[in-house]
């Protein structure tokens, strides 16, 4: 039988359906808001993501080479990663500073001219106190209490130039695969804060590599001009594009000298021995048993090396070897020439 609703019931279906079902149907869930970077339009960027990676890859291939260069110096295991590379504007770098803190200033010399606005380099006090410390004898432990106002000594100073000017150095050999490039050790600013080396609206790239003794970890900041990396990307953009229209605008007159070289070719049937009174009493006719057999490879040589071997024959009347194999290996050619 079926059930009777009462007016109750009657009374609560009915306003459910004048208010379009109530919350007996589930809700949709809203989508979170998708949340976008600010861009500014006043300042825009200058330098694409692909140069900030090849940016990336250079720093990295210097973090290895910095990496064994401190290994040696502080006689201890570091390990120098980098951490990241931004774009960024000189002042969000510049506000960082405080007058305690030791900058590190260098120039970049591009094709034997020097550039004026500097590159600049900031290691962590943590980080350059122990490896110091480490240089003069110690275990390069470093007071949990080091206060941030840390000022360093004469003599700490003198240290401290010494280990910057290697790590200038060493820097230009990251680029040796784009640009040839060296870094010349400038000065050693003891309070970045009294000196405006760059404008402070000025687009920079700061590389952050993190330096890690087993019982200190540290920070490498490196600030590079915007204006001095646009002229090191020109200069690169120059270089190679050129040089590779150039190669292609000349390949075709490149394979015709080669096709109308001559190239000298030996075609060596077998080897063997004889006496020099053999040789010398040999004449036309005579017949020098080589053990081979009549199919035997014939190997063609070229510059000393062996490159083919095939079989003798006849071609237009005229003797040939037809070819059964090409030795591209080098190796296997050595060992060939060898069990020959």
């Amino acid at each position: 039988m079926a059930e009777v609703l009462s007016q109750a019931q009657i009374d609560a279906l009915l306003n459910s359906m004048n208010g379009g079902g109530g919350d007996s149907s589930p809700k949709k869930e809203e989508a979170p808001e998708k949340k976008y970077r600010k861009y500014d339009f006043s300042s825009p960027r200058k330098f694409t993501k692909d140069r900030l990676k090849m940016l990336s890859g250079i720093f990295d291939n210097y973090s290895r080479v910095l990496n064994t260069r401190i290994n040696g110096l502080a006689r201890a295991t570091c390990e120098v990663e980098v951490e990241g590379v931004e774009e960024q504007r000189y002042f969000e770098f510049a506000n960082a500073l405080t007058d305690t803190m030791v900058l590190t200033s260098a120039h970049l010399n591009l094709k034997g001219e020097v550039e004026e606005t500097p590159v600049l380099m900031y290691v962590s006090t943590p980080f350059m106190v122990s490896m110091m410390d480490r240089m003069t004898g110690g275990d390069g432990d470093v007071v949990d209490d080091l206060p941030d106002d840390y000022v360093y000594t004469d003599l700490d100073l003198k240290l401290y130039e010494s280990l910057v000017k290697d790590f200038v150095s060493i820097m230009g050999r990251s680029w040796e695969n784009y640009i040839q490039l060296d870094f010349e050790f400038g000065k050693v600013e003891t309070n970045p804060t009294l000196v405006q080396l760059i404008g402070m609206d000025e687009t920079v790239v700061l590389v952050e590599l993190s330096a890690k003794f087993p019982n200190v970890e540290g920070r490498i900041s490196i600030c590079l001009p915007g204006m001095v990396l646009m002229n090191v990307f020109a200069a690169i953009n120059a270089d190679n594009p050129a040089k590779r229209a150039h190669e292609e605008d000349n390949s075709g007159e490149i394979m015709d000298n080669l096709r109308d070289s001559t190239l000298e070719i030996h075609a060596e049937l077998a080897r063997t021995s004889l006496r020099l009174g053999d040789v010398y009493r040999l004449s036309v006719g005579d017949v020098i048993d080589l053990n081979q057999k009549q199919d035997s490879p014939v190997f063609l040589r070229i510059g000393g090396n062996q490159w083919f071997d095939g079989l003798m024959g006849v071609s237009e009347k005229k003797l040939a070897v037809k070819i059964k194999e090409v030795y591209h290996n080098a190796e296997r050619r050595d060992s060939l020439e060898n069990e020959q």
